[in-house]
């Protein structure tokens, strides 16, 4: 950053995480620096912040961790997504095991970690998971996805259902460890959810309270002919009378 030129901090975010909240107590807090919010594939966003394209993303666990630093925040509910007049949409929850005989689609950025998919291979993998949402519509198969990646492809002829035993998606916070400046520990802060007071946050709540001024001990008053006045509980050395 060249001097006098505007600080500016780079935040990036998978589909599905809504950094709003985070990015308002920004905004409150930090007015003079502005936040840029970049949208970014899961699959890229580990790299954007190597290459310096970020100061700091959401991402979606797990992911390589050589030279990032890594704060996981919260677990996703994965769902499973089916038409409308699927037999599926007719239950509250179900195990993977009720998908044992339905095809389903495992997109290329797919984010969730699996040991064994669940059901049956479908006839291909879209590349994107929007793209396997299409299909889903067009009955070629199902979909599992964290949560709010159903909610973000939301349509009118598809719902989903909560898969109880599935794997689950975690978001958390990753910058790249060798770039954490004063900006990035001030985001950690408030994505921790300390307060503006908080003896962990860098910027200040409010300007240090001025301390009281000392007092000095005061000094006798002097009287008109420039000697000091006594004090007039002290009594003076009088003549006594004789």
């Amino acid at each position: 950053m060249t001097e006098g030129e505007t600080k500016v901090f780079r935040l990036a975010y998978v589909p599905g995480v809504t950094p709003a909240k985070w990015v308002n107590i920004w905004s409150e807090r930090t007015p003079d620096v502005p936040i840029d919010l970049a949208a970014v594939p899961a699959a890229e966003v580990v790299g954007l912040l190597r290459d310096g394209g970020a100061d700091a993303g959401f991402v979606r666990l797990p992911v390589d961790r050589d030279g990032l630093s890594v704060i996981p925040l919260y677990v996703e509910t994965t769902v499973v997504v089916v038409p409308k007049d699927h037999a599926v949409a007719a239950v509250e929850e179900l195990t993977t095991a009720d998908l044992a005989d339905d095809e389903v689609l495992h997109p290329l950025d797919d984010t969730i970690e699996w040991t064994a998919r669940p059901g049956l291979p479908a006839f291909t993998r879209p590349a994107t998971t929007a793209e396997a949402i299409e299909l889903v519509a067009a009955g070629a198969g199902l979909l599992l996805v964290p949560q709010s990646l159903a909610r973000l492809h939301h349509r009118r002829d598809l719902t989903y259902r909560p898969v109880s035993d599935a794997p689950q998606s975690q978001v958390a916070l990753a910058w790249p460890t060798d770039a954490t400046t004063d900006l990035v520990e001030d985001f950690i802060g408030i994505v921790r959810g300390r307060t503006v007071n908080s003896s962990r946050g860098r910027t200040p709540a409010s300007p240090p309270a001025e301390k009281p001024a000392r007092r000095q001990p005061q000094k006798p008053a002097k009287n008109g002919t420039g000697r000091r006045a006594t004090p007039a509980r002290r009594k003076g050395k009088g003549h006594r009378p004789r």
